[in-house]
Order: structure tokens, then C-alpha cells, then sequence
């Protein structure tokens, strides 16, 4: 099932909306009483002390259910819900409680758990009834279960200040990262120009010179100059064309994402299958989103011949809706991570500049699969 949008929740299918319905009684039962007994004992107590980590267990454990509510609405309703935003916690047990009992996500999760017991025990009855009658189960149980669908995403989501602080401070981050980034690669490509073409060129200048000096007291010596001096500039040649590869291929630009991959592949010691969907190549996304895709499948294949000791691996570039997903996988001994400094985090810097994002999912014995989803409109 393709993900929804932010904000959109689809309409359930009546027996998902059925067992919904009727699994989430016996959670909401169980989280209702709870938190209700665990609050109502630990303000009782107060006077003698024992309440207050009552009180501390009790704001962890709401913080805990809403965490674990948000991802079973996302799994049995298809919610888009992020991860909780959550305001940064230090110091001790007491004042972590304090930014606790002052984060506007913890009340939202005592909130959305007080409700859902309520609507859980209407839900359980028309689940149940949906089972016998047939128009109950068909219409009546998903409007139900699409309304605790939009409670939950009102309460449990993210509240949109907050989130959009928190794209403007990760963006910011990424922006930084991404100039350190661009000033190592200006420098690395003065570098190279410097160590490699120019040198060549430099000796190629000093060959001809010499062989034009030569030329009539010495043929046989300019004929070697001319010779050294047309092996520099080949090699010269070949060093700028792959400087200009290293910025942007010519292949992704005259070809497409789906060549340039190929050849990549092709390069590759270890089998790599290719499948790029037809809808990411045509039409064309924007190139920062191919090029992105195309340094991401690149740095990820060079690990595959580096470091994984891989047999096979398989590049999947698919879209769904308004963004790519590209998904490099091998078989090999995984332990792959988004180090500061490495290849890969460069690479999700660059796809953070975009509001894009890359995981990496590696355990020890693999398999591996980085993953990226770059957002952009055709």
C-alpha cells in the first residue's frame, strides 16, 4: 500500500476496520485503567512522598503508549503519523520529569489515551455487530475506524509549530553540512586539477618546448618529446573527463537516471540487478533528484565491491506519488552506518538539501539496504 500524503488518512477496508475495531478494546482497556489508577495513586500519595515516582513512572508510560499507539494506527489504519517531536531532555530523574510534564506532546498522549477508551468500547459493540449484519460491517465499522483514525492524527500527530521548527532546524543543520561539503569538494577538485591534469599539462608545455628546440639539431630526441607530450595530454584528457564524471556524469544528463545507473551496475564486480520503473524516467525528475539518486546508487556499489563481500545486489528506483524511492540491497556481511565523514552521510546531507532522507539498515551478517526518498514534483 502506497503511503499516504501528510494529513490524508485512506477510508479502511471493512475487515481491517473490523479487527481494528475489535483487537484495540482490549488495549484501550488495559491502557485506560492504567493510567487512570497509576494517576489517581500516585496524587493520593503525594503527601508521603511515595507519589512522585508514581507520578515519574506513570508520565514515562503515557509518553510509551502514545509512542506505541501512533505505530499501531500506522500499521492497521495506514495514519500518517511521524514519530512523537519531543522536547530535548538532560540533567536528572527529576528535571527530565520536569521537561516531561512541560513537553505539550505528553498531555496529547494522556489525551488521545483518554479518549480512545470510550470510542474503543463503542468500536468493540459496532465491530461485533458488523460481524452479523452486514451493512454495519460494510459502512458503519470503517466510518468508525476512520474517525479514530483522525483523533488519533489531531492528537497524536505532530503539532505543526513544533514541526516546522524542526524542519527549519534540520534544514539548517543539513544547509551547513551541505557548504562544508561543497568547500571539500571545491577543494578535492582543485586539488586533482592541481596533482593530475595541470601537472600533465605543465609537462606537456616543457616536452613541445624542448622538442621545437630540438627539432633541427636532434629529430630523433623531438620525436620522443613529441611522443611524451602526446601521451600527457591523453592522460590529461582522461583525468579531466573523469573530474567532470566525478561532478556530474554525461551520461545522467543525455541518457537518463535509468542509463547511468546501468552503467554503474555494469562496473560493479558483483551481479547487480537494474530495475527502474518506468514513471521515475518518464517523465524526467528534476536533476538534483537524479543526481542525488545517481551518487547514492554509485557510493553504494562501491561499498558493495569495498567492503561487503557481497554475491549479488539489486538497485530499485521506483515513484509513489510526489517522490522517488531508490533502494540499493546486497547480500553481504552488512555492518554499513551513516558515519559522520563518510560517503553515505555525505549523501544524505546532499538529500536533506532537498528535503530528502537516506536509512540505512545494516545488521551484522546483512543483508544491507540503504534507502532513499527524495521528494519533487514532475
Amino acid at each position: 500500500m502506497t503511503a499516504p500524503h501528510h494529513g490524508q488518512l485512506p477510508w479502511p477496508r471493512p475487515v481491517r476496520a473490523i479487527v481494528f475495531l475489535i483487537a484495540s478494546f482490549p488495549i484501550r482497556l488495559g491502557q485506560f485503567v492504567a493510567v487512570v489508577v497509576l494517576t489517581l495513586v500516585g496524587i493520593a500519595t503525594t503527601v508521603v512522598w511515595i507519589g512522585v515516582p508514581i507520578l515519574m513512572v506513570i508520565t514515562a508510560l503515557v509518553r510509551y503508549l502514545g509512542d506505541r499507539e501512533r505505530q499501531w494506527i500506522r500499521t492497521m489504519l495506514g495514519a500518517p503519523l511521524p514519530p512523537a517531536v519531543r522536547s530535548p531532555e538532560s540533567g536528572g530523574h527529576v528535571r527530565r520529569w520536569r521537561v516531561r510534564l512541560t513537553d505539550p506532546s505528553t498531555w496529547r498522549d494522556l489525551g488521545y489515551l483518554l479518549l480512545a477508551f470510550p470510542l474503543g468500547v463503542l468500536g468493540l459493540v459496532v465491530g461485533l455487530v458488523g460481524i452479523v449484519l452486514v451493512p454495519v460491517g460494510i459502512w458503519v465499522a470503517p466510518g468508525l475506524a476512520w474517525l479514530h483514525g483522525r483523533m488519533a492524527m489531531g492528537l497524536l500527530g505532530p503539532d505543526e509549530s513544533r514541526r516546522l521548527a524542526a524542519q527549519a532546524e534540520r534544514l539548517q543543520a543539513s544547509r551547513a553540512r551541505g557548504v562544508d561539503a561543497a568547500e571539500n569538494e571545491r577543494r578535492r577538485i582543485e586539488r586533482d586539477l592541481h596533482d593530475g591534469a595541470q601537472q600533465r599539462l605543465v609537462s606537456l608545455a616543457m616536452n613541445l618546448g624542448m622538442a621545437r628546440s630540438k627539432m633541427t639539431s636532434d629529430p630523433a630526441a623531438a620525436g620522443e618529446l613529441v611522443a611524451d607530450a602526446h601521451a600527457d595530454a591523453k592522460t590529461a584528457v582522461t583525468e579531466l573527463r573523469d573530474l567532470a564524471r566525478g561532478i556530474y556524469p554525461a551520461v545522467l544528463a543525455d541518457r537518463g537516471l535509468d542509463a547511468a545507473v546501468s552503467s554503474l551496475a555494469a562496473s560493479c564486480p558483483a551481479p547487480v540487478d537494474v530495475d527502474v520503473e518506468p514513471e521515475v524516467v518518464t517523465p524526467r525528475p528534476p536533476s538534483a533528484v537524479e543526481t542525488c539518486a545517481y551518487f547514492l546508487v554509485g557510493e553504494a556499489l562501491t561499498n558493495v565491491a569495498k567492503h561487503a563481500a557481497a554475491t549479488r545486489a539489486r538497485v530499485h528506483a521506483r515513484r509513489e506519488g510526489d517522490t522517488v524511492i531508490v533502494e540499493v540491497t546486497d547480500d553481504g556481511v552488512g555492518g554499513a552506518r551513516l558515519r559522520g565523514g563518510s560517503g553515505l552521510s555525505g549523501l544524505a546531507d546532499r538529500a536533506a538539501a532537498i528535503e530528502g532522507t537516506v536509512t540505512v539498515h545494516s545488521p551484522s551478517g546483512g543483508p544491507t539496504v540503504i534507502r532513499a526518498v527524495l521528494p519533487c514534483v514532475w
